[in-house]
Protein backbone atom coordinates (compact mmCIF):
# COMPACT_ATOMS: atom_id res chain seq x y z
CA UNK A 1 0.00 0.00 0.00
CA UNK A 2 1.18 3.52 -0.83
CA UNK A 3 -0.05 6.49 1.20
CA UNK A 4 0.41 10.08 0.07
CA UNK A 5 0.62 12.76 2.80
CA UNK A 6 0.07 16.43 1.94
CA UNK A 7 -0.70 19.53 3.92
CA UNK A 8 -1.41 23.23 3.70
CA UNK A 9 -2.98 23.57 0.24
CA UNK A 10 -4.45 26.94 1.30
CA UNK A 11 -6.93 27.23 -1.57
CA UNK A 12 -4.48 26.80 -4.46
CA UNK A 13 -6.27 25.35 -7.46
CA UNK A 14 -2.90 25.21 -9.25
CA UNK A 15 -1.29 22.96 -6.62
CA UNK A 16 -4.44 20.89 -6.11
CA UNK A 17 -4.25 19.89 -9.79
CA UNK A 18 -0.61 18.94 -9.15
CA UNK A 19 -1.75 16.88 -6.13
CA UNK A 20 -4.09 14.94 -8.43
CA UNK A 21 -1.19 14.37 -10.85
CA UNK A 22 1.14 13.26 -8.03
CA UNK A 23 -1.50 10.82 -6.76
CA UNK A 24 -1.71 9.23 -10.21
CA UNK A 25 2.05 9.33 -10.92
CA UNK A 26 2.94 7.74 -7.57
CA UNK A 27 0.11 5.19 -7.90
CA UNK A 28 -0.89 5.88 -4.29
CA UNK A 29 -3.81 4.09 -2.68
CA UNK A 30 -4.78 6.77 -0.14
CA UNK A 31 -4.26 10.49 0.44
CA UNK A 32 -3.98 11.94 3.94
CA UNK A 33 -4.49 15.71 3.98
CA UNK A 34 -3.17 17.22 7.20
CA UNK A 35 -5.26 20.39 7.19
CA UNK A 36 -5.57 23.91 5.84
CA UNK A 37 -7.33 22.98 2.62
CA UNK A 38 -9.14 26.10 1.43
CA UNK A 39 -8.49 29.33 3.32
CA UNK A 40 -5.09 31.06 3.08
CA UNK A 41 -5.09 32.42 6.66
CA UNK A 42 -4.09 35.89 7.81
CA UNK A 43 -0.34 35.10 7.95
CA UNK A 44 -0.03 33.77 4.38
CA UNK A 45 -0.06 35.37 0.97
CA UNK A 46 -2.72 34.21 -1.45
CA UNK A 47 -1.67 30.92 -3.00
CA UNK A 48 -1.25 30.48 -6.76
CA UNK A 49 -4.64 30.33 -8.51
CA UNK A 50 -6.45 30.87 -5.19
CA UNK A 51 -9.90 29.35 -5.72
CA UNK A 52 -11.32 27.30 -2.83
CA UNK A 53 -14.40 26.20 -4.81
CA UNK A 54 -12.25 24.71 -7.59
CA UNK A 55 -10.04 23.05 -4.94
CA UNK A 56 -13.14 21.44 -3.42
CA UNK A 57 -14.21 20.13 -6.84
CA UNK A 58 -10.88 18.34 -7.33
CA UNK A 59 -10.79 17.01 -3.75
CA UNK A 60 -14.42 15.87 -3.97
CA UNK A 61 -13.50 13.90 -7.11
CA UNK A 62 -10.90 12.07 -4.96
CA UNK A 63 -13.12 11.64 -1.89
CA UNK A 64 -12.96 7.83 -1.84
CA UNK A 65 -9.19 8.05 -1.33
CA UNK A 66 -9.12 10.82 1.27
CA UNK A 67 -8.51 11.00 4.99
CA UNK A 68 -8.68 14.63 6.11
CA UNK A 69 -7.58 16.38 9.30
CA UNK A 70 -8.90 19.84 10.18
CA UNK A 71 -6.27 22.57 10.27
CA UNK A 72 -6.25 25.86 12.12
CA UNK A 73 -7.46 27.66 8.96
CA UNK A 74 -10.30 25.18 8.31
CA UNK A 75 -13.80 25.92 9.61
CA UNK A 76 -17.21 24.29 9.72
CA UNK A 77 -18.28 26.16 6.59
CA UNK A 78 -15.55 24.31 4.66
CA UNK A 79 -17.43 21.09 5.25
CA UNK A 80 -20.41 22.49 3.33
CA UNK A 81 -18.45 22.38 0.06
CA UNK A 82 -16.68 19.10 0.88
CA UNK A 83 -18.05 15.62 0.24
CA UNK A 84 -15.71 14.14 2.86
CA UNK A 85 -15.27 14.42 6.62
CA UNK A 86 -12.85 16.70 8.44
CA UNK A 87 -11.42 15.06 11.60
CA UNK A 88 -9.70 16.76 14.53
CA UNK A 89 -7.10 13.99 14.38
CA UNK A 90 -6.87 10.43 13.12
CA UNK A 91 -5.18 7.25 14.26
CA UNK A 92 -4.66 5.14 11.15
CA UNK A 93 -3.12 1.73 10.52
CA UNK A 94 -1.12 1.73 7.29
CA UNK A 95 1.87 -0.39 6.31
CA UNK A 96 1.87 -2.15 9.71
CA UNK A 97 2.35 1.20 11.49
CA UNK A 98 0.07 3.16 13.81
CA UNK A 99 0.02 6.70 12.44
CA UNK A 100 -1.28 9.61 14.49
CA UNK A 101 -2.39 12.35 12.08
CA UNK A 102 -3.01 15.92 13.19
CA UNK A 103 -2.52 19.40 11.78
CA UNK A 104 0.37 20.37 14.04
CA UNK A 105 -0.81 23.61 15.62
CA UNK A 106 -1.68 21.77 18.87
CA UNK A 107 0.24 18.50 18.76
CA UNK A 108 3.66 18.19 17.15
CA UNK A 109 7.19 16.97 17.87
CA UNK A 110 7.38 19.41 20.81
CA UNK A 111 3.93 18.56 22.22
CA UNK A 112 3.21 14.85 21.78
CA UNK A 113 -0.35 13.56 22.31
CA UNK A 114 -1.07 11.00 24.99
CA UNK A 115 -1.66 7.99 22.76
CA UNK A 116 0.33 5.10 21.30
CA UNK A 117 1.72 5.58 17.80
CA UNK A 118 4.67 4.60 15.64
CA UNK A 119 4.52 7.63 13.37
CA UNK A 120 3.18 11.12 13.99
CA UNK A 121 2.21 13.00 10.81
CA UNK A 122 1.46 16.72 10.84
CA UNK A 123 1.73 19.85 8.72
CA UNK A 124 1.16 23.47 9.84
CA UNK A 125 4.78 24.63 9.73
CA UNK A 126 5.12 24.50 5.91
CA UNK A 127 8.55 22.81 6.18
CA UNK A 128 8.93 19.15 5.28
CA UNK A 129 10.98 16.66 7.30
CA UNK A 130 11.38 13.08 8.48
CA UNK A 131 12.84 12.59 11.97
CA UNK A 132 13.32 9.48 14.07
CA UNK A 133 13.52 10.02 17.82
CA UNK A 134 13.80 6.91 19.98
CA UNK A 135 10.96 4.60 18.89
CA UNK A 136 8.90 7.30 17.17
CA UNK A 137 9.02 8.73 13.66
CA UNK A 138 7.82 12.28 13.03
CA UNK A 139 6.91 13.33 9.50
CA UNK A 140 5.82 16.62 8.00
CA UNK A 141 5.08 16.82 4.26
CA UNK A 142 5.68 20.57 4.24
CA UNK A 143 3.28 22.72 2.26
CA UNK A 144 2.02 21.76 -1.14
CA UNK A 145 1.44 25.42 -2.08
CA UNK A 146 3.19 27.80 0.36
CA UNK A 147 6.57 26.44 1.55
CA UNK A 148 8.45 28.51 4.11
CA UNK A 149 12.05 29.16 5.22
CA UNK A 150 13.59 28.22 1.89
CA UNK A 151 11.90 24.82 1.72
CA UNK A 152 10.24 23.58 -1.47
CA UNK A 153 6.70 22.53 -2.38
CA UNK A 154 6.64 18.97 -1.10
CA UNK A 155 4.78 15.83 -0.04
CA UNK A 156 5.48 12.51 1.67
CA UNK A 157 5.00 9.04 0.23
CA UNK A 158 4.93 6.03 2.53
CA UNK A 159 4.83 2.32 1.78
CA UNK A 160 5.83 -0.92 3.53
CA UNK A 161 9.53 -0.21 2.87
CA UNK A 162 9.71 3.30 4.30
CA UNK A 163 9.00 7.01 3.96
CA UNK A 164 10.14 9.50 1.33
CA UNK A 165 9.89 13.29 1.41
CA UNK A 166 9.70 14.49 -2.20
CA UNK A 167 9.43 17.75 -4.09
CA UNK A 168 6.44 18.09 -6.42
CA UNK A 169 8.50 16.85 -9.38
CA UNK A 170 9.07 13.58 -7.51
CA UNK A 171 12.71 14.13 -6.53
CA UNK A 172 13.60 12.59 -3.18
CA UNK A 173 14.59 15.17 -0.54
CA UNK A 174 14.90 12.74 2.37
CA UNK A 175 14.04 9.12 3.12
CA UNK A 176 13.86 6.66 5.96
CA UNK A 177 13.68 2.88 5.58
CA UNK A 178 11.80 0.67 8.06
Amino acid sequence: MKVLFVSDIHGSFYYTKILRDIFRREEADKIVILGDLYYHGPCNDLSLEYNPMKVSEVLNSLKQYLYVVRGNCDSEVDEQISEFTFNDNLLLDFCNKKIYCTHGHKYNIDNIPNCEFDIMAYGHFHIGFIKKINNHIFINPGSLSLPKNGSVNSYILMDEKGIELKDIEGNIIDKLFF
